[in-house]
C-alpha cells in the first residue's frame, strides 16, 4: 500500500483580500503559515517519499512551513507549472466584490465555478485538467504504484482536476466542491487503485477555506 495526501497551499495575502490570484506571485500570511506547520506536525504518522509542487511562490511557502511541524527538512521535491493554480486572465489582481458589481454574480460564479467556461483570457477548470491529470498519471501515480508515499501541494483548481478522477465526480460536482487551505485529503493506494479517501482534521487550525475560523 501507499498513500497520497494532496493539500491546498496556506492562505495567501491575496486569498484574504479577496482578488483573483491565479498566476500571480503572492505570499501566505502568517495565519496561512501558521496552519501549514500544523499541517506539517498532523501529518507525522506517514512517511513521505517525495513532493510534489507548483511554481507559485505559495506551494512552495506552504512546504517550507509544513516540514516545520513535520520536522523533515530534506523531502526530495519536483516543482512543476502543470501543477500551478488555474490562470485567471484579466481578472488577475480584481476584487471578487467589485468584479462581481461590475460583472454581475451570475457571470462571476460562471467564471468561477463551471468547470468549461473560462474567463477572458484566462483558463477554465477543465483546461486546468488538461495538464494537471496527464501530469499526475506520468509521474505522480508510478511513485504510488511502486509503493511510495505522496505529498502534493498546489492549488484549489489544480487539486479539482486530480480529485475529480480519483473520487469518480462529474465535471460540475468537482467545480463547485470546497477544498480548504492546508487540510489533507489522504489517499490510500493498492497499486494504481485507490482503496479509501479521508480528509484528516488539523488541530489547532486558524483558517477554514480562506477565512478566519469564527
Amino acid at each position: 500500500m501507499s498513500h497520497l495526501v494532496l493539500i491546498r497551499h496556506g492562505q495567501s495575502e491575496w486569498n484574504l483580500a479577496n482578488r483573483f490570484t491565479g498566476w500571480t506571485q503572492v505570499s501566505l500570511t502568517s495565519a496561512g503559515r501558521e496552519d501549514a506547520v500544523l499541517c506539517g506536525r498532523s501529518l507525522k504518522d506517514i512517511t513521505f517519499n517525495i513532493v510534489f509542487v507548483s511554481r507559485l511562490h505559495r506551494s512552495r511557502e506552504t512546504l517550507d512551513a509544513f516540514v516545520e511541524g513535520y520536522g523533515e527538512t530534506e523531502l526530495p521535491t519536483i516543482e512543476d507549472s502543470a501543477l500551478n493554480e488555474r490562470h485567471y486572465g484579466d481578472l488577475q489582481g480584481l476584487d471578487k466584490g467589485e468584479t462581481a458589481l461590475k460583472y454581475g454574480q451570475e457571470q462571476v460564479k460562471l467564471w468561477r465555478r463551471s468547470y468549461t467556461t473560462r474567463p477572458p483570457n484566462g483558463e477554465s477548470m477543465e483546461d486546468c485538467e488538461r495538464r494537471t491529470w496527464p501530469f499526475f498519471k506520468e509521474y505522480i501515480l508510478p511513485c504510488l504504484v511502486r509503493g511510495e508515499n505522496v505529498l502534493v501541494i498546489a492549488h484549489g483548481n489544480s487539486l479539482r482536476p486530480i480529485i475529480k478522477n480519483l473520487d469518480r465526480l462529474q465535471p460540475e460536482e468537482a467545480a463547485t466542491m470546497e477544498i480548504n487551505c492546508s487540510v489533507p485529503y489522504h489517499y490510500t493506494f493498492d497499486g494504481a487503485e485507490v482503496l479509501k479517501k479521508e480528509i484528516r482534521e488539523v488541530p489547532g487550525m486558524v483558517v477554514k477555506g480562506t477565512s478566519k475560523i469564527v
